[in-house]
């Protein structure tokens, strides 16, 4: 087992070698395998690629962010600025169905509501807004609302897909699917495969819900 020193160093490592957070103030604290990211960052995408940054490293059961996205003067920008950067952006993402898709912006933050039928939609409306200038955070409440399919065929594909996938070991994990919501039980060697095993059942048909259960195995 990694102690709580050694994830430090590790995820401090991890911080320091991605060229974007180099010039971020950043602190990292582990307590129990739990790694708590605070300071300040430049922007929102920089906030997200930290806590990315952090999940890589063998041993994290979890990140708990406390970071604060302090925006300098070039980045400031009026909310309906944002917001209609923020339409455009989702008119030209080739994954996302923007007419299904309404936004709201305050002081920065933006609020995404609708409904879509698949999770890649509703991970690449928010991936469209994340990288606007003036973004200080997204708040993803658009909703997954599937055409229908049997439980047992949602598990099996899923299973199959563990199965194909280099990433994750299928051996160690279950799968349970009812009424759209997938329940996966067991555990994984990272929190980075957990997150993997995680995008794997939602990319079956059908899905509206991922219930993850899984323990990293230190």
């Amino acid at each position: 087992m990694r102690t709580d020193h050694e994830l430090q160093r590790d995820v401090i490592a991890e911080l320091e070698w991605q060229p974007s957070l180099r010039d971020e103030e950043i602190g990292v604290a582990v307590k129990d395998g739990v790694v708590t990211l605070s300071g300040t960052v430049s922007n929102y995408a920089r906030k997200f690629e930290a806590e990315k940054a952090a999940e890589k490293v063998h041993g994290v059961k979890a990140v708990a962010l406390d970071l604060t996205v302090k925006l300098g003067n070039p980045f400031i920008r009026s909310d309906s600025d944002i917001a209609h950067a923020a339409i455009q952006a989702l008119k030209w993402d080739i994954d996302v169905p923007d007419d299904k898709l309404k936004l709201r912006v305050e002081d920065g933050r933006v609020l995404l509501e609708g409904e879509v039928e698949w999770q890649y939609q509703r991970a690449a409306a928010e991936r469209a807004i994340r990288y606007l200038y003036g973004v200080k955070s997204v708040s993803n409440l658009i909703s997954v609302k599937p055409t229908k399919i049997s439980a047992m065929d949602v598990s099996k594909k899923i299973k199959e897909a563990f199965k194909r996938s280099a990433d994750v070991d299928s051996s160690k994990i279950s799968v349970e699917s009812k009424d759209g919501t997938v329940v996966l039980k067991g555990s994984v060697r990272s929190w980075a495969e957990r997150r993997d095993a995680e995008n794997a059942a939602w990319a079956a048909p059908g899905v509206t819900q991922v219930d993850d259960r899984l323990a990293v195995a230190l």
